[in-house]
């Protein structure tokens, strides 16, 4: 075999590991920790881990020689069982990895241990938990050990071999938690009986329980070379997947389920699954049979101990990949290679002579896996174990000819679809061609679908419309084949169809929607065509198609959806209207986002139509919802719906409209939409004449209005010219518009009819008085007739002079009062307390003017200064009081005031005004420019108390520190001093 090509290689480990205590005679590992045992009844211990070893006399205290009869190693390397033979007998030895010294297990001294069954999925690094020990007389006993107890915690015996009493040379044993507690699962093997022990509770119960039932084995009888029986489970995951029985017949191996509550048929015992027998026989070339005399069990080889070479043996082909040679020394060569082992926690396998140790190492030893799994045709665990697509492929390919062998031509399809690089898709379509496979080929061509990636855009848009033609050729045919297709909703002529629409609706984004609607089309199959046009969302189509065939319904189920352009639903609204009006009006009722006037045609090309009495007239309806619930406010919707309600033969609805205000409560709007002009013409045109008496008074045409009304109702007519309250005139002809007809309308008696005169005077509420309606009575009338009504308004017109009178006294009295108050105002003054301040520059009001600056513009009251005195006590001199106003006031307000001061001083010849309150014996109505320029000062100034006004509330804004003060107020602040130590310190008495 090719060495590049090796799956496993082996290297000199340690060259002289017995490091001369003797010939090595046994050896275990677990987790890169080997112990030797020694002839010399050593035990030498390994840890390659950490690089340490270190040895122990077994034989010390045992007189005669003294040999390691087996050794044993948990998984994680910490403990370690041994057991001695000599002249003395056998005894057991227990140490730990951190212990100096071994302990013996004296209740076995006397017994030969010859196997021990870890516990995998319990053992820690302090604790053995519970162990299984096989002896050479056919007992098994349970221990444990702890390691910071220096000893086992207890050992029982559990089980004895009474039918066949035989040495149990090796166990093995797994657990697992399920809800009922914890299940054990124990296999041994004597050199020819392999038992299995199973059960849940404790080790105790689970054997205890034999003592009822029969125990499963499997007996193979045979000679194995120095009666070296081994059994070897392949550990995974901490969990055993497989076993290997090494047997004197062959190597009895399989499966391993260790499922929770597994249901076993053979026994609970069993649970081996997939079971096989190598024979010995398969492992030489010649006629004579060669059996191992050591094993090792990889995930999918035997390593084979076969003289000093080791045979690597595959386990599911059985067949020899390679052999494996070792470098012996002279001394060594007699013996040869003694046995092997496993380290199932680094993955490593050893061999071992009298004085050296090899490792053995796997090389990716799943690598060819898959082609032995192909070779025997399970094609499941071979592609599991396929590496690479191109291995895949190969799978494939021998699958999907194996079936097209065996004319199992869908079956080979799938297959050949999954290939991708071993046969073209060219060769592969020809096949089925060639032997005329539609079926086959359109399985083919769907399965490929399957494995193209995205990218592959072009290739998946040909392979699709393939397969669309495929489709419709194979519903043609069957069409043909059976006339009865179509009615039976059982045939394979629907199930194509359904499962061709199911291929379209997949495929809807790739393939071409032209060529596609093409195809359709060429082959006859509209339903087919439109399902196609709705996947592709050209609603257009099938909108189209649903109204030639009548079904509005269906129409309008697809115009609801929201995919759909609302243009669709402007375009078919004529022709759904016309075919079923209900429906289309209610689904224009759900939609929200449609334009009504868009509709317009729609509904007018319904309305123009002839319609039953009694029918509801679904436009109606349509405009109705628009206006009152959707408040639509389109002057063309309110025109139509007006217009609809004239053609009626009953008013009330028209009436009830042009009552309604639409627009009420909005701001500058109108209260209605429809274009009163042309409500008016259509319904002069259509004779609704209450119509019109509505619509002429809403456009304040009043007197047509009555005019009209009294064509029909006086009572209306009276009602309308009562509309007109804000011109009296207007409302008073209108009033006699209604009494002229009434005193002409009359047909009475004389005496009655002025008497109906009279009482219509009445319900104009004063507004026409008799002699309004005189004119309208015949010369020849009577006076005396009139004799009650002329006095009734001569006695008013009395009345109304007398309140007349007395409104003139009132407002001559009104006069008089306002002449008095006007001249008591120039007598008003106030008194100053000789000590009273100015609000402003706080020096005494009575100041001397020549203590004080002149106001400019203003004169002096003899010696004083002028000042202003307000109601509220405050007082300021004039001057301050203008210096205060302007500093606070804003800057156009300032520039006035002083504006006006400085025209004052101009004007300082003229006449002016005492601020002491002394005024001039001039009426108050002669004024000069100088009076003008002061009033409007005295105005800018002295409106209010500046402390008291609004103008003291205005200063809460300002700052404290004006712009102008800011330089003063920078030299207040506090700067830190650069020469503290010229500074002296004052202590301050407390």
């Amino acid at each position: 075999m090719d060495q590049g090509r090796q799956v496993f290689s082996v290297d000199l480990l340690e060259r002289y590991a017995s490091k001369n205590r003797g010939m090595i005679t046994c050896m275990a590992a677990g987790n890169d920790v080997i112990v030797l045992g020694t002839s010399k009844g050593w035990i030498i211990r390994h840890d390659f881990g950490v690089g340490s070893s270190y040895d122990i006399d077994l034989s010390v205290g045992r007189t005669g020689e003294q040999s390691i009869h087996k050794v044993f190693v948990d998984p994680g390397g910490s403990h370690c069982i041994a057991t001695v033979t000599g002249v003395g007998g056998a005894e057991t030895f227990y140490t730990h990895a951190k212990w100096p010294k071994p302990r013996v297990l004296s209740r076995l001294k006397g017994l030969l241990v010859n196997s021990v069954a870890w516990n995998r999925q319990q053992i820690t690094e302090v604790s053995t938990k519970e162990i299984i020990l096989g002896t050479q007389d056919g007992q098994l006993f349970e221990m444990a050990v702890d390691e910071k107890d220096k000893r086992e915690k207890y050992i029982k015996f559990l089980f004895e071999l009474e039918e066949l009493p035989e040495a149990f040379m090796a166990l093995q044993m797994e657990t697992a938690n399920i809800n009922s507690g914890m299940r054990y699962y124990v296999m041994a093997v004597t050199p020819t009986r392999l038992y299995s022990f199973t059960g849940i509770g404790t080790l105790e119960s689970v054997f205890a329980s034999y003592k009822e039932r029969a125990v499963h084995f499997m007996e193979l009888p045979g000679e194995i070379p120095n009666r070296q029986v081994e059994l070897h489970f392949f550990i995974k995951q901490r969990r055993a997947v497989h076993f290997a029985w090494l047997s004197g017949t062959g190597i009895y191996h399989g499966g391993l389920n260790f499922g929770a509550q597994h249901s076993y048929p053979n026994g609970d015992e069993n649970f081996v699954e997939s079971k096989a027998l190598l024979d010995y026989s398969k492992l030489s070339d010649g006629t004579e049979i060669v059996k191992p005399s050591s094993m090792a069990l990889s995930e999918y080889h035997f390593l084979l101990l076969i003289g000093n070479k080791v045979k690597v043996v595959n386990r599911i082909s059985e067949q020899i990949i390679e052999e494996l040679q070792f470098d012996i020394t002279a001394d060594s060569a007699s013996r040869g290679i003694i046995g092997l082992c496993s380290d199932a926690s680094a993955g490593l396998f050893y061999a071992y002579d009298q004085n050296s140790i090899f490792q053995v190492s796997v090389i990716d030893e799943g690598r060819d896996m898959w082609k032995v799994y192909l070779d025997l045709k399970v094609f499941a665990a071979a592609l599991a174990n396929c590496r690479d697509p191109l291995q895949r492929d190969q799978v494939y390919l021998v699958q999907a000819e194996a079936a097209f062998a065996d004319k199992e031509y869908l079956r080979a399809a799938s297959f050949y679809a999954k290939i991708n690089y071993v046969i073209s898709f060219e060769e592969v379509t020809l096949k089925f061609i060639s032997i005329n496979e539609p079926e086959a080929l359109r399985t083919f061509l769907l399965r490929k679908l399957d494995t193209l990636s995205k990218d592959d855009k072009c290739q998946i848009t040909m392979i699709s419309t393939w397969a669309t033609e495929l489709y419709l050729d194979k519903i043609n045919r069957l069409l043909l084949e059976d006339d009865t297709a179509i009615e039976n909703r059982n045939s394979e002529y629907h199930s194509v169809i359904q499962e061709f629409r199911a291929f379209m609706s997949d495929c809807k984004d790739v393939l071409d929607e032209a060529t596609t609607m093409k195809l359709l089309e060429s082959y006859g199959r509209v339903e087919e065509l439109v399902y196609f046009a709705n996947l592709k969302e050209q609603y257009e189509i099938v909108i189209h198609h649903y109204i030639q065939q009548g079904e509005a319904k269906k129409a309008l189920e697809v115009l609801q959806k929201s995919s759909v352009s609302d243009e669709l639903q402007y375009k078919f609204a004529p022709e759904l209207i016309m075919l079923d009006a209900y429906e289309t009006v209610e689904a224009w009722m759900a939609s929200k986002n449609l334009n009504p006037r868009r509709l317009i045609t729609a509904m007018m090309r319904y309305s123009s139509e002839p319609h039953a009495k009694n029918e509801t007239h679904e436009v109606i309806k349509y405009l109705e919802f628009c206006v009152h619930s959707l408040h639509n406010e389109d002057p063309g919707i309110h025109n139509l719906l007006l217009s609809l309600y004239a053609k009626q033969e009953d008013d009330s609805a028209l009436l009830r409209f042009l009552q309604c205000k639409f627009g009420k409560g909005r701001e500058n709007g109108p209260e209605f939409f429809y274009d009163p002009k042309y409500a008016l013409r259509l319904c002069l045109k259509e004779k609704r004449t209450r119509a019109c008496v509505h619509i002429y008074s809403m456009m304040s045409m009043h007197e047509e209005a009555v005019a009209l009304a009294l064509q029909i109702d006086p009572e209306l007519a009276m009602a309308e010219a009562d509309k007109v309250e804000d011109d009296e005139d207007l409302r008073k002809k209108l009033w006699l518009m209604v009494a002229k007809h009434v005193v002409k309308q009359e047909k009475g008696a004389k005496r009655e009819n002025i008497r109906k005169a009279i009482a219509f005077l009445k319900e104009t509420d004063g507004l026409l008085k008799i002699e309004d309606i005189l004119p309208f009575f015949p010369d020849f009338a009577l006076i005396d007739d009139f004799k009650e009504a002329i006095c009734s308004s001569l006695e008013d017109y009395n009345k109304q002079i007398e309140q007349l009178k007395e409104e003139m006294n009132d407002a001559t009295r009104g006069a008089d009062n306002i002449r008095n108050d006007i001249s008591a105002l120039t007598q008003r003054y106030a008194v100053i307390d000789r000590e009273e301040e100015c609000g402003v520059c706080k020096r005494k009001i009575l100041t001397m003017t020549g203590d004080f600056r002149m106001a400019q513009g203003y004169s002096s009251s003899g010696p004083l200064a002028p000042f202003y005195v307000f109601p509220c006590g405050h007082s300021f001199h004039a001057q301050c009081l203008i210096t205060h106003v302007t500093s606070c006031a804003h800057e156009e307000q300032a520039e006035h005031i002083l504006d006006l001061q400085k025209q004052l001083t101009l004007l300082g010849s003229e006449t002016r005004r005492d601020m002491n309150g002394n005024r001039s014996d001039e009426p108050i109505t002669s004024t000069t420019t100088a009076d003008k320029l002061r009033s409007e000062l005295d105005d800018a100034i002295a409106s209010e108390c500046p402390f008291c006004g609004e103008l003291m509330i205005n200063e809460i804004t300002l700052p404290f520190i004006k712009p102008e003060e800011t330089r003063h107020s920078a030299s207040w602040d506090l700067r830190p001093q650069t020469n503290l130590a010229n500074q002296r310190t004052i202590s301050l008495p407390v």
